[in-house]
């Protein structure tokens, strides 16, 4: 669905943000795509968009090359951003206007969706607030139905009770055929949903596995000291550490925080 190979990406006069950067993302996966502050994650979610055109190198996105932007490949990409601005118009006036621009688009799914989310059809929204706002956007992208969504950062502005509605109404709404890339540094509020993760880091995919692969290779366990045999990355924690350790031969939860610390630490997972 989604293939990389020797991206070059640099913003005007600036150092290059991408050198060489590779990947491959297939269908029926929620990917995270982890980084520091500064690794490129919006970047390359709006490469991929075709909202920016490489330098160099190859990407492809549903068979098309993103910059080009042609109209198939629009029909089904929807990017979630973490900033955005709608129309003063109302919710049901946005469907009418928008949602003729992808063949699949569900009603049915977006109007059960707005009712667990407590929106209703004739609130204005620039009238709603920022949370509300991203509940509606959430909605509307998971009715398009289309193969690639991307989400920028999809629950900041969410309350407690509405990320877990969240998670709740993502995992009830995927076909085996799409494929979502979350890029998020709330690792906590969609670590159950993720299936595959991704780490940028100095322009490169330093750690690409499935959380399934990661499980067979290594431990997350607890412990009151990090003097345990075999460690491969301890965090200091309330209570004692949290320690990365190979796999003991029962497979543990994935902690992707830990994980990713320990990645960017340098430390081989895998």
């Amino acid at each position: 669905m989604i293939q990389i190979k020797d991206l070059h990406f640099a913003y005007p006069r600036q150092q290059a943000l991408f050198d060489g950067l590779s990947a491959h993302l297939e269908a029926g996966s929620i990917t995270g795509l982890l980084g520091k502050n500064g690794a490129g994650k919006t970047s390359l979610l709006k490469l991929l968009t075709g909202l920016l055109h490489p330098s160099s190198g190859n990407l492809s996105v549903l068979g098309y090359i993103p910059k080009k932007r042609v109209v198939p490949m629009l029909n089904d990409v929807f990017l979630v951003p973490e900033e955005f601005y709608f129309p003063s118009i109302s919710i049901s006036d946005y469907c009418k206007a928008y949602a003729p621009f992808y063949p699949k688009f569900d009603r049915e799914m977006m109007d059960r969706i707005l009712v667990e989310f407590e929106l209703h059809a004739e609130r204005y929204l620039h009238k709603l607030s920022h949370g509300q706002k991203k509940k509606f956007l959430i909605a509307f992208a998971l009715a398009t139905r289309c193969r690639l969504l991307v989400l920028d950062e999809p629950t900041n502005g969410l309350d407690i009770p509405s990320k877990a509605l969240f998670r709740k109404i993502l995992a009830g709404s995927l076909d085996e055929d799409q494929l979502v890339i979350i890029s998020t540094h709330q690792v906590k509020d969609v670590e159950n949903l993720i299936d595959k993760i991704i780490v940028l880091d100095n322009g490169r995919v330093i750690f690409q596995r499935t959380i399934a692969e990661i499980s067979q290779k290594v431990n997350f366990i607890s412990e009151t000291s990090a003097n345990v045999e075999g460690v491969i990355y301890s965090e200091a924690v309330p209570g004692g550490y949290r320690l990365i350790v190979p796999n003991g031969g029962v497979q543990t939860e994935v902690d992707i925080e830990l994980l990713f610390n320990a990645v960017t630490n340098g430390k081989k997972i895998g």
